[in-house]
């Protein structure tokens, strides 16, 4: 081997020597500098209203790992291996993976907005996705119902946001709906009475709110009344419960009938 030929083999080691090392003090420098980015990032984010803390966590992961990607692609660069050919398969890899995740990518994008505009909080009691329950976690990709006998039920995002919520809780105060029927033959105004004394007796009944009881219907076997009270949230099955008790055990008392559906049925002996 000729002296020229050491020489460009030697230099050639430096050189690539050289693209080693800058490479080596960009992927350090880079690395450093995606977790400066990312931390100020997060910083600006959380001081958003509204910020979730799981969503705030998923979003400094992703900022850090698109960053370090790109670091490391800059890296290879230095060193001179083709990032074109690295991309390509990133991408073909990325619409591979979204193509086989859809579903999941659906509830996370459902997640997303459900941190974001919070249509409810945990604690809440909740009918979404077909269930009705208190909400007890709410993850990216799914959200933890407790229901009232106690299971636990996990329900999609996306099942959550493709339908209505109701949020039964969402406010302090709710209004106890009740519909009470009595006989044609009885009389309205003492059962018109009877429920206003009945309803304005309960404790938990809120009378600033005000109370209504009207004749609302007259049906096929029913004079139908509608009762109508405002309760503090908690209080409501409690009051429901109790006003629905007492109505029944004060008309019996009272005489005033309740109409129930009944069938009448005439036999007739078929002369021979």
């Amino acid at each position: 081997m000729d002296t020229n030929s050491v020489q460009t083999i030697s230099d050639m080691i430096g050189l690539y020597s050289m693209n080693i090392a800058i490479a080596i003090v960009i992927f350090i420098v880079g690395k450093w500098l995606a977790k400066k980015i990312t931390a100020l990032v997060v910083k600006v984010l959380s001081k958003q209203k509204g910020m979730d803390d799981t969503l705030l966590n998923f979003f400094e992961d992703i900022i850090y790992y698109i960053l370090l990607i790109v670091v490391i692609l800059a890296t290879l660069d230095q060193v001179g291996i083709e990032t074109t050919s690295v991309l390509a398969i990133l991408g073909a890899a990325g619409l591979a993976v979204g193509l086989a995740l859809k579903d999941s990518l659906s509830n996370f994008a459902s997640g997303v907005m459900v941190i974001l505009f919070k249509p409810f909080k945990i604690g809440d009691v909740v009918t979404a996705g077909g269930v009705t329950g208190k909400v007890k976690e709410i993850h990216l990709f799914n959200t933890e119902f407790t229901t009232p006998d106690n299971q636990k039920i996990l329900v999609p995002n996306s099942a959550i946001t493709s339908g209505s919520i109701t949020n039964i809780n969402a406010h302090d105060t709710r209004r106890v709906d009740l519909v009470i029927g009595i006989g044609y033959d009885d009389d309205i105004k003492k059962a018109k009475k009877l429920l206003t004394t009945i309803v304005e007796s309960n404790d938990k009944v809120l009378k600033e709110e005000g109370v209504t009881v009207a004749v609302s219907e007259l049906a096929d076997s029913s004079v139908n009344f509608v009762v109508r009270a405002w309760t503090n949230t908690p209080d409501y099955w409690d009051v429901k419960f109790a006003l629905t008790e007492k109505i029944k055990l004060t008309f019996d008392k009272e005489g005033i009938s309740i109409p129930y559906p009944q069938t009448d049925v005439h036999l007739y002996k078929e002369k021979k």
